[in-house]
């Protein structure tokens, strides 16, 4: 997992309260186990509308999506974090998450941000003509024009994003410990402790 400390540029300035996964990532997508290639599917029903937010060129490749309440609802598909990391974006701004969504952004290196609506609406004002700024060890939202809010995190999440650290990073941090723990199982209790390769 990349680290993330702070993002800045383009936002997708959304807005759309209640999407659930199943719009971020339609179920026609989850055939695959691949992370890649899913930014394709990402939002794929929105974007058969005209003037659609995510085919913009003046938002292509933009970091941050700026949401409405609720987002994430709905199924507990992984598959909708993928996409939206295929897509690009490492952030999403919104009121409110869903619960499983957002440990699944997480789980991915994406950084959930819950904000009080008028920032969101202030924000998504912004984004339609300026980046914005997300520091996540200051745990602020900034614009050019003096915005600042506040958020708040979880410490361990916070630790594992800043650090890029999944499940398997974790593990790999406590190697020293591990193979303290193996030699003494090996020492006493060697009938338990795996055999020596030759």
């Amino acid at each position: 997992m990349e680290k993330l400390t702070t993002v800045e540029g383009g936002a997708y300035p959304f807005g759309m309260k209640n999407v659930d996964t199943d719009i971020v990532i339609p179920a026609h997508w989850l055939k695959t186990i691949s992370r890649n290639g899913l930014g394709k599917g990402a939002f794929e029903v929105l974007r058969k509308e005209p003037g659609n937010v995510f085919d913009d060129p003046a938002y292509a490749g933009s970091p941050i999506l700026i949401a409405g309440d609720n987002f994430g609802c709905g199924s507990s598909r992984e598959h909708a974090a993928w996409a939206l990391g295929d897509l690009g974006i490492k952030v999403v701004i919104a009121p409110s998450f869903s619960d499983i969504f957002s440990g699944n952004a997480f789980k991915n290196g994406i950084l959930t941000v819950v904000l009080p609506q008028e920032a969101v609406d202030r924000l998504l004002e912004v984004a339609k003509t300026d980046p914005i700024h997300v520091d996540l060890e200051a745990q602020t939202v900034t614009t050019q024009f003096q915005d600042r809010f506040s958020f708040e995190i979880d410490p361990f999440r916070k630790h594992c994003l800043l650090g890029g650290l999944d499940e398997i990073g974790l593990t790999l941090g406590e190697a020293d410990v591990i193979d303290s723990y193996e030699a003494k199982v090996a020492q006493d209790r060697p009938w338990i402790a795996p055999a020596a390769v030759a």
